[in-house]
């Protein structure tokens, strides 16, 4: 799409690449492209005019544009907000003030006018390109590093592991079978089923787990309901559903949201264990390593079994370890004797 461009009432007009997910948005109404006030693969606030359609090309909430002269003035000072102060994130002044840049200096080159961090470091460097190539950091991916970021910081986490032996599981039910072995289990130990909450815990009576899934986009989690009363063979179709959404980008937002658990697997790919980070605001999540053919010793005698290792992370502000450890031993018991 370009400005000039004739659209009609509800034309798809612009895929926007969500914290969760894409979605297209269609045009609210017929007419011509006037102005395209952002361009393809910039990062906004909810609630940015990105597009003008109409004859007169004025922006919603915006004066009538300034005369030549006055815009070409703007064009060669700093940009300032409404109180007369460059414009630039704390984070970017922060930046600034480190390399020792002055921001009344620069011009800038995000919306708006707005000074990036590419900005100030561009000024540290005295001009010089930046080396290697540079991506912006968006949509999933920037979920996935604020998300990570946040868990980081707030959660005091611990790691238990333990072995389990597989054989008596098929493996192309393995995700399934152990979505319903851990909401058997949470059951029996409500603290891993809840979120802390200011200064409270809040303990949850349903039972819905988010599972883990690597897409070319990041890593997306969408959450498998009731499985508390799902059959494994149901858990699998719900899983395969929501996997193949997640690599297409269709996932809907309420698959995405509401999860109480998490459980991540990444088969072949898996490593012997993991220790992997509390999917906030949940207070637990369970992954199961590479399962193989292993030495095991039973009844005295060295056999081949089918093991791998449970590693659960845990928030220790809610959850004991005694009783982080009880609750892993229960599912590994559940998947023993499934």
């Amino acid at each position: 799409m370009s400005e000039g461009d004739e659209v009609t009432e509800d034309q798809p007009l612009v895929e926007i690449q969500t914290d969760k997910t894409t979605v297209e948005i269609p045009s609210p109404a017929a007419g011509k492209v006037a102005q395209i006030l952002v361009e393809e693969g910039k990062v906004v606030p909810v609630g940015t005019v990105l597009v003008v359609i109409g004859e007169d090309g004025a922006v919603p909430g915006q004066a009538p544009p300034d005369e030549p002269k006055e815009a070409k003035a703007r064009d060669q000072a700093p940009p300032r907000g409404s109180e007369g102060r460059v414009r630039a994130t704390p984070l970017v002044r922060r930046l600034a003030q480190e390399l020792g840049v002055d921001l009344e200096s620069l011009t800038g080159t995000g919306p708006q006018g707005r000074i990036t961090e590419q900005d100030v470091r561009g000024a540290a460097g005295d001009g010089e390109p930046e080396e290697g190539r540079r991506e912006p950091l968006r949509g999933v991916r920037r979920l996935i590093a604020d998300h990570m970021t946040r868990a980081h910081r707030e959660v005091p986490p611990v790691t238990w592991v333990e072995e389990a032996d597989f054989s008596s599981i098929d493996l192309k039910l393995l995700v399934p079978t152990v979505l319903k072995a851990c909401a058997e289990a949470l059951k029996e130990f409500p603290e891993l089923n809840a979120r802390l909450d200011g200064d409270g815990i809040v303990y949850l009576e349903r039972y819905d787990i988010g599972v883990a899934v690597q897409t070319d986009d990041g890593l997306v989690v969408p959450v498998v309901r009731n499985c508390d009363s799902a059959s494994i063979e149901d858990l699998a179709a719900e899983v395969s559903r929501l996997a193949e959404s997640a690599r297409a980008g269709t996932l809907k937002p309420e698959e995405l949201r509401g999860s109480t658990f998490t459980v991540t697997s990444a088969g072949k790919l898996a490593g012997l264990f993991q220790t992997p980070i509390v999917n906030h605001p949940e207070v637990a999540i369970l992954s199961i390593g590479r399962v193989a053919e292993r030495p095991v010793v039973r009844d005295g005698s060295v056999e081949v079994g089918r093991t791998g290792y449970v590693a659960l992370t845990f928030d220790h502000r809610v959850v004991d370890g005694a009783r982080a450890a009880e609750f892993g031993l229960a599912v590994i018991r559940r998947l023993e004797a499934a």
